[in-house]
């Protein structure tokens, strides 16, 4: 597809730069390599994380043992604070956070909000739905833990990008459907959100120097034990019964991207069902965009939406909560 191909000239170099090293594809490695270089790509193309008031780790009860979460608090710190729960991506494989670092620096400074980021199982030690119940248990305990750390529970969104933001929207329908924690925003990027996608981008994107159609099905090989759990709509949120209630959100896709239409297609369901949703494409870049503002301006300018998004959605009173 490279040829076809009209990339954001920051991307370009970037692109220039793996063919010119003969980067392999992460699904190519073994699981440890993946994760190394994962990470080592992610830190590389981050920037300098920004500094923030404080950051600090617990470890906290999860349903297979106890679980890493990371607290941030804003630069400008006046609260209590409105709440940003954060679900790394990596296709439920890969990552951690530490590779959600640089991102939940950024966006707890600007948009004014305590962030936690949750660590949960990986796949495929841990398969579906291992992570999802992690997310959960950690949604949980920021409620229930958001006085004392700074926060306001009356005001958390989640987030998340590539599976995090798949997990992200699974547990606004777990939260909806348990009668809480409440609520009030999400933030998707790029999410997966369909397994049986048949979608022009899934089809269109091949380029093995950029995450491609190869690389999606590699993630949904390893986190999930059978096809049929595909169906789940824990798995592919955009197959639930019904998205009524479900809190607004802002959903950010890539233009090469074999996810993109399918996080389209999620943002308009919600619409239909009568949730607010901002939908934005941003043009000329790929998968993993928002997490190279070091290298991408397009990654800068999506950080900052998502987090003008999250300043407005978690400020005043609660008018879209589940």
């Amino acid at each position: 597809m490279g040829e076809t191909m009209d990339l954001d000239p920051q991307l370009q170099a970037v692109y220039d730069e793996r063919a010119a090293q003969g980067t392999k594809p992460l699904y190519e490695m073994t699981l440890d390599e993946a994760r190394a270089a994962d990470l080592a790509a992610v830190q590389a193309d981050a920037g300098t994380p920004e500094p923030v008031r404080e950051v600090f780790d617990e470890l906290i009860p999860g349903p297979g043992g106890t679980l890493p979460v990371r607290v941030y608090r804003p630069v400008a710190d006046q609260g209590p604070l409105p709440v940003l729960v954060y679900f790394f991506g990596g296709g439920w494989t890969l990552g951690s956070i530490e590779t959600s670092d640089a991102i939940c620096r950024s966006l707890a400074n600007a948009a004014g909000c305590l962030t936690v980021a949750v660590g949960y199982r990986l796949a495929p030690e841990h398969k579906f739905p291992a992570a999802l119940h992690d997310c959960f248990a950690g949604l949980r305990w920021t409620a229930e833990h958001a006085a004392r750390l700074g926060g306001d529970a009356s005001r958390i969104a989640v987030g998340g990008d590539s599976a995090g933001g798949n997990l992200a929207a699974a547990m606004t329908l777990m939260a909806r459907d348990a009668g809480g924690p409440a609520i009030r925003a999400q933030l998707l990027v790029y999410p997966n959100t369909d397994y049986l996608a048949d979608t022009p981008s899934r089809h269109g994107n091949t380029d093995p120097l950029l995450f491609n159609n190869k690389s999606v099905q590699w993630y949904w090989d390893n986190y999930l034990t059978s096809p049929e759990d595909g169906q789940n709509p824990l798995v592919s949120p955009l197959r639930a019964t019904s998205h009524a209630g479900l809190p607004q959100a802002l959903v950010i896709t890539a233009e090469y991207d074999p996810l993109r239409d399918e996080g389209e297609q999620y943002a308009q369901r919600l619409r239909d069902s009568g949730v607010p949703v901002e939908s934005t494409r941003y043009p000329g870049v790929a998968h993993g965009f928002f997490a190279m503002a070091g290298v991408l301006d397009a990654g800068s300018r999506a950080l900052g939406q998502a987090a003008a998004y999250l300043r407005t959605a978690l400020a005043g009173e609660a008018t879209h909560q589940v």
